[in-house]
C-alpha cells in the first residue's frame, strides 16, 4: 500500500486541495495504527538529523551516510509520501505522536544484536530538509532528542533559491513564470501563511513551502533559532558546494563529527539532482548576491564557518 502511495503522492498533491489532502493523509495513518497496535514499541530514536536545507544536496549527504556499515537508515518510504529519507514528523507530522515517529526506526534489539556482533551500536538517522526553516521543529526536537547530533548543508543562497522555484514551476505548485516576480510577491504572499504558523503550532502551508524561496535563503535567522535551543557543538554546517565537487571530504567531516569510524565510498553519485534548462539572469544574480550579503556575515558569526558565497557565485 505504501509504495502505491508513494508514486501517486505527488499528483495527490498537486490535485487535492491541502485541508482534503491534510484529512486524508492522518485518516490514513489512523488506519494503519490501529492495525499495527503500537508500532514504535522497541525501536530507537535517531542519533542524527539532516535538517536542511532544501535544494543543498541532503539527498546525497543522507544516501551516502546510509551505506556507511556502522550506520542503519529510516524506513520512511510511506512517511507522507515524500521520499526515503523524510519522515517530516517535527513539522508536518507532530500529531501523530512519538510512537508513529518510532516506527520509522529500527529495533532496540536490532542495535543490541549488531554491537555484540561489531563490537560497538550502528547510529540511525533520518533527513528532514524542511526542518531548519519550521519555526515550532527547533524546540520540538529539543524536547524529544536533546541529545541529537544536527547536519546543516547549506547552499550559496541565490542558487538554492532558484533551484526551489525551478522545481515548484516542475512541480506545477507555482504559477508564477518569472522568478522575479516570484520574488517580488513573495513578502506578501506568505504573510497570512507565516502569521497563521506562528499562531496554531499545528498548522501546515503548502504555500509557504513551495514559494519560500528568499525566507529559506535567509539562512542566519533560522540558525539563530536552532542555537536558542542546542549547543553549538551539537550542530555541524556544511557547504553544499564542497559536498558537489568534494563528497568525500564532507563526508569524513561527517564521520568525524557522528563519531564514525572512516569509510570510503567507492562513488558518490548525486542523488535528486535539479537539472533545468534556464539559468538565473546575470542581474537578478548580482541584486540577490547583495541583498543575501548582510544575512551572509550574520551566518558566519553564529556559526564560525566562512561559506565564501560572496566572493563567488557557484551555480549549480
Amino acid at each position: 500500500m505504501s509504495r502505491i502511495h508513494a508514486r501517486l503522492a505527488p499528483r495527490v498533491r498537486k490535485t487535492l486541495p491541502q485541508p482534503v489532502h491534510d484529512f486524508v493523509r492522518d485518516r490514513y495513518h489512523d488506519a494503519r495504527t490501529l492495525a499495527r497496535r503500537n508500532p514504535g514499541r522497541g525501536r530507537l530514536l535517531p542519533d542524527f538529523i539532516v535538517i536542511g536545507a532544501a535544494k543543498s544536496g541532503t539527498t546525497t549527504l543522507y544516501g551516502a551516510l546510509s551505506r556507511h556499515p556502522f550506520v542503519r537508515p529510516c524506513v520512511a518510504d510511506d512517511a507522507y509520501f515524500l521520499g526515503t529519507k523524510e519522515i517530516r514528523f517535527f513539522d508536518w507530522g507532530y500529531s501523530r505522536g512519538e510512537d508513529w515517529y518510532r516506527s520509522h526506526f529500527p529495533l532496540e534489539r536490532e542495535r543490541d544484536e549488531f554491537a555484540r556482533e561489531q563490537g560497538r551500536p550502528f547510529l540511525t538517522g533520518e533527513g528532514s530538509p524542511s526542518y531548519i526553516a519550521h519555526i515550532w521543529t527547533p524546540p520540538r526536537i529539543r524536547q524529544l532528542l536533546p541529545e541529537v547530533k544536527l547536519i546543516a548543508v547549506l547552499r550559496n543562497p541565490v542558487d538554492r533559491a532558484y533551484s526551489q522555484f525551478q522545481m515548484s514551476r516542475k512541480e506545477g505548485v507555482e504559477n508564477l513564470e518569472s522568478f522575479e516576480e516570484a520574488i517580488a510577491r513573495e513578502e506578501d504572499r506568505l504573510r497570512p501563511e507565516v502569521d497563521r504558523m506562528t499562531a496554531d503550532p499545528y498548522y501546515t502551508s503548502w504555500d509557504y513551502g513551495s514559494w519560500s524561496y528568499l525566507t529559506r535563503s535567509r539562512y542566519a535567522e533560522q540558525v539563530e533559532r536552532w542555537l536558542a535551543h542546542f549547543p553549538r557543538e551539537q550542530l555541524l554546517f556544511l557547504r553544499a558546494e564542497d559536498l558537489f565537487v568534494e563528497p568525500q571530504q564532507v563526508l569524513d567531516r561527517t564521520h568525524e563529527f557522528l563519531g564514525l569510524p572512516v569509510h570510503r565510498y567507492e562513488s558518490i553519485t548525486p542523488m535528486n539532482p535539479g537539472a533545468y534548462d534556464d539559468v538565473i539572469p546575470r542581474e537578478t544574480r548580482a541584486r540577490l548576491a547583495a541583498y543575501f550579503r548582510p544575512h551572509n556575515d550574520r551566518l558566519r558569526e553564529l556559526t564560525g564557518v566562512d561559506f565564501g558565497w560572496d566572493r563567488a557565485s557557484v551555480a549549480v
